[in-house]
């Protein structure tokens, strides 16, 4: 069992639909197309249901890594498949095999975090901000990266909350999943600070 009600999913749910929707508008502001965020996921899964829930774990791709600090720990991973990342390093004039397009990444990555982890804080009352240091960018199977994202975060009780979005990029077929990854401590003040706690 997870241990968190379906009420306070729903207010997790809430949480981050807002900064997704922050996230996205900044990063339409970023390439000039509009962005579509869909329903955010929250889930809390065993580590290994987590690994599969955000799909094909043999598959390779991007992954963006990059830290929360503040008053909640927590991990933002951002996981581009090959053609999602050729779609939005083109959309920015880079090759996505290139220096240029690792740079490119590596922006979005700084823009999307910093957008959506200021949209929960400013939600929250918590001070939050993104890592100050550049992203982290892997290339491995997606159940790699994502198991080795939520591993600090489970705190041994190994249980990952998931905050899931996908983003899509208007007239192109690019689209990209975005994660925050809480520690359960950093869940438990989200929740007091949504007024749902246990």
């Amino acid at each position: 069992m997870s241990g968190y009600t379906d009420l306070q999913l729903d207010a997790l749910r809430e949480l981050a639909n807002i900064g997704s929707c922050t996230a996205g508008t900044a990063l339409s502001g970023m390439i000039g197309r509009a962005i579509d965020v869909s329903v955010p996921q929250a889930l809390a899964l065993p580590l290994p249901d987590a690994v599969d829930a955000v799909g094909d774990p043999g598959q390779d791709v991007t992954g963006i890594v990059l830290p929360v600090i503040g008053d909640v720990e927590a991990i933002v991973l951002m996981l581009f498949d090959a053609a999602d990342e050729a779609c939005l390093c083109g959309l920015l004039g880079a090759e996505p095999a290139g220096e240029l397009g690792r740079s490119a990444m590596s922006e979005i990555g700084n823009i999307l975090s910093a957008s959506y982890v200021r949209a929960f804080g400013a939600m929250t009352g918590l001070e939050l901000e993104p890592e100050p240091e550049p992203p982290i960018l892997l290339h491995d199977m997606r159940g790699a990266i994502v198991a080795s994202a939520l591993a600090p975060t489970s705190g041994g009780a190994g249980v990952a909350l998931l905050l899931d979005s996908d983003l899509r990029i208007e007239g192109e077929h690019c689209n990209f999943t975005f994660l925050l990854l809480p520690t359960a401590a950093g869940v438990d003040e989200l929740l007091l600070r949504l007024g749902v706690a246990g």
